[in-house]
């Protein structure tokens, strides 16, 4: 079942960032003192990877015992490990190469420089989920897991009226011919990301505002594919006031 659905709308980019951080870093910190460890799913993008930069320079860094956090990604660019399209290496010069992190708590895709095949790959990280899941699932229900959001409304690599949006029963999916570059990608899918406990979805820009208008109206997640993110607690939508631009005032949290 799915928990409360919010939009926190801030003044400006740089807000946005802030404010998600600061969370992000709290939140991160509660989890491990009341469960012992956390599993966060990070996104690339631009806010996505800003908001990794903010937490990274915060004084509250030092709160949170990283060696008891896990990072998994959405989605991944079949590109070489050494591109700077990578989100994994966007997000480890961001954040995650200053941290105190065993090495066994990153868990990125492989690359197209692995000596794998696309699909090999998927199978890899349907793997590794699968050493964190249970009886009941074959992938860890992740604490937080960050999305994106495109102009199109997709999340991670799942794009509207694909059939990667629609896929129930893989954990991880080869997506070819993706519209936007490159047209090779992995990408969880959406019972695994619905799985998390809080999904929080950054989004900046006026250039987001129908898809999130959409989103929030009740569209078709195989048309919109921001529709379909459902947090089991909660789901956020952290938006600037140019992504709000077409978002009802009635579904705006009242604290922003």
């Amino acid at each position: 079942m799915s928990g409360e659905r919010r939009v926190l709308v801030h003044p400006d980019k740089n807000a946005l960032v802030a404010s998600v951080a600061a969370r992000f870093l709290t939140k991160t910190a509660d989890i491990i003192r009341d469960r012992g460890t956390a599993h966060v799913c990070l996104t690339g993008g631009t806010a996505g990877i800003a908001v990794l930069a903010a937490a990274a320079v915060s004084p509250a860094r030092d709160t949170v015992d990283w060696a008891s956090v896990h990072f998994w990604w959405g989605d991944e660019r079949w590109v070489p490990a050494d591109s700077d399209d990578r989100n994994d290496k966007q997000a480890r010069e961001a954040l995650l190469d200053d941290l105190d992190l065993p090495a066994g708590n990153v868990h990125p895709f492989l690359a197209s420089d692995s000596g794998v095949e696309l699909d090999e790959a998927a199978d890899a990280y349907a793997s590794e989920l699968a050493r964190f899941g249970n009886d009941e699932l074959a992938y860890p229900r992740f604490d937080i897991t960050f999305l994106g959001v495109g102009p199109d409304g997709h999340i991670a690599s799942l794009f509207p009226d694909r059939s990667g949006i629609r896929e129930t029963e893989r954990s991880v999916i080869a997506v070819r011919n993706s519209p936007k570059p490159p047209p090779e990608r992995l990408s969880l899918t959406r019972p695994v990301l619905n799985a998390s406990a809080r999904i929080w979805l950054v989004l900046s820009g006026s250039d987001k505002a129908s898809a999130l208008g959409l989103a929030l109206a009740g569209a078709s997640y195989t048309e919109v594919p921001a529709a379909g993110a459902k947090g089991r607690k909660r789901t956020v939508f952290f938006v600037d006031r140019d992504a709000a631009a077409e978002v009802p005032e009635s579904l705006i949290s009242p604290e922003y």
